[in-house]
């Protein structure tokens, strides 16, 4: 596309990023269960005047700025008083639940440097489940990794955990929960372990941090999982997910200052110059800050309950549903209104196919194939809806049909390649795979299917995968 001669009108823009949204998946309509965490309308444009009120300030300065200083340091102080912070709890506010995590990281290899300066080669150990925003973390910062096998609850497994720690280890790390199975793993038996090998303890709470402390209050059984547990170091808290804000806004906050420094960076002989940095991004959204503050002070404790209890009486209905069906069952024991279904009987990623054609948008996942439902409060309005549509796409994922057919078909003939190819014929037959996938399709379930027969070559899949994200982000 080239760059335009003359503007257009303003009408005419709306009108077209309007016409742009149709194949967009219907999460107004309760049909997306990932990505969007809807509160309700009036919340809603509280957060978008909150949001535009504060459009073009930037908190990369905050003598610029000290109003967004100042909801920064007050979101902190009220996230850290939720995860049962004490006076000395502190952090910052990053723009999602990477960013925390990188913070973390970051913050780790550099106390590190300090603290046990015999290692070159630090290690962090983490379950398999655990979010990829940690790889990314460990590539970005030169950090080994130890992967843990979750146990056959899909938590952390304890005994390959502890086998994984060594003289090299800097930060063991659980999640509460994780988000493919929506599973906690053991967080007391982790710190405790972290504290008696003096090593610092992170606990992902990205997608729990404003869920678990209002089950808690509404008696669910929720196992410490916060700074109230001894031996954690250090917390990441998304207020864009079950805070229902504005995207652009998560917490990683820190036992205390001195572990907090370690995430900042600093450049004093700059032209321009001293420049100092809490995160990984300089210029920052003053409306993310903006709408983050107002989310939490508009609902405070009681809408969050209220909130939280109503997305677990969703959550329960849909979990009953697939408990109560032979053909389906809930992978693990989630603990939150977040959950994985998988199947014995019937291809999943054909189910799957069968409610994105109905424009229900639901996550694939592997290890095991499953399909995942991130619910919340907004799902209320479509849940009857959803529980009828998955009666008639159970019975379509088990008929025998063209679609199902090709499936099979696409997915044997990967199979019969891999067998009869050299290497090298096989990763070019990928690559080609990955140019002529549809991105749009509504049918991937030969793609989710085929992962289990391209999954032995590591270095083809990623190939695969890394072809498939250039096509995304080009425009033909």
């Amino acid at each position: 596309m080239n760059f335009p001669d003359k503007g257009e009108k303003a009408e005419v823009l709306i009108e077209s990023m309007e016409a742009m949204k149709a194949n967009d998946a219907k999460w107004k309509e309760g049909r997306c269960f990932s990505y969007v965490y809807y509160p309700d309308e009036e919340m809603s444009k509280l957060l978008k005047t909150a949001y535009t009120s504060f459009f073009s300030e930037n908190a990369l300065n905050p003598s610029a700025f000290p109003s967004l200083r100042q909801m920064e340091l007050e979101i902190v102080s009220m996230v850290a008083d939720l995860l049962n912070g004490d006076e000395d709890t502190c952090g910052s506010l990053t723009t999602g639940g990477t960013e925390s995590i990188m913070m973390a990281i970051k913050s780790a290899r550099e106390w590190a440097k300090i603290n046990k300066p015999n290692i070159k080669t630090p290690e962090i150990v983490l379950p398999c489940s655990a979010h990829p925003a940690f790889q990314k973390a460990f590539h970005y910062f030169g950090i080994k990794q130890r992967l843990v096998k979750v146990d056959k609850d899909f938590k952390a497994d304890m005994d390959d955990f502890i086998s994984k720690i060594n003289e090299n280890t800097i930060m063991l790390i659980g999640s509460a929960p994780a988000y493919p199975h929506g599973v906690m793993d053991p967080i007391e038996t982790i710190a405790s372990k972290a504290k008696e090998c003096g090593v610092l303890c992170h606990v992902d709470a990205c997608v729990g941090g404003f869920v678990l402390p209002f089950l808690k209050k509404l008696n669910y059984d929720i196992p410490p999982f916060d700074f109230m547990v001894e031996g954690v170091t250090s917390m990441s808290c998304d207020i864009h997910k079950y805070g229902y804000t504005a995207k652009g806004a998560s917490v990683i906050l820190h036992k205390n200052k001195e572990l907090r420094k370690h995430q900042y960076f600093v450049y004093s002989d700059w032209t321009g110059g001293i420049y100092g940095s809490p995160s990984v991004t300089g210029t920052r959204s003053g409306g993310a800050i903006a709408a983050a503050w107002c989310a939490i002070k508009h609902k405070g404790y009681s809408g969050y309950m209220e909130m939280t209890k109503k997305t677990m009486d969703v959550a329960k209905r849909i979990i009953d549903y697939v408990e109560n069906h032979s053909d389906l069952y809930i992978i693990g024991s989630p603990i939150m209104c977040i959950f994985a279904i998988g199947s014995d009987k019937i291809d999943i990623y054909s189910l799957g196919d069968e409610l994105m054609v109905k424009d229900w948008f639901i996550d694939k996942q592997q290890f095991p194939p499953s399909l995942h439902l991130s619910v919340n409060q907004h799902h209320e309005i479509s849940v009857n809806e959803l529980l009828d549509d998955l009666d008639d796409c159970i019975r379509k994922a088990k008929a025998f049909n063209l679609s199902n057919l090709s499936n099979q078909i696409q997915v044997k003939t990967v199979e019969v390649l891999k067998a009869l190819l050299p290497d090298a014929y096989f990763k070019k037959f990928k690559k080609i795979a990955a140019n002529k996938s549809d991105i749009g399709s509504k049918r991937t379930a030969a793609m989710y299917g085929m992962m289990g027969t391209l999954r032995a070559d590591e270095d083809g899949m990623d190939v695969m995968v890394m072809e498939f994200l250039d096509k995304l982000n080009s425009l033909e």
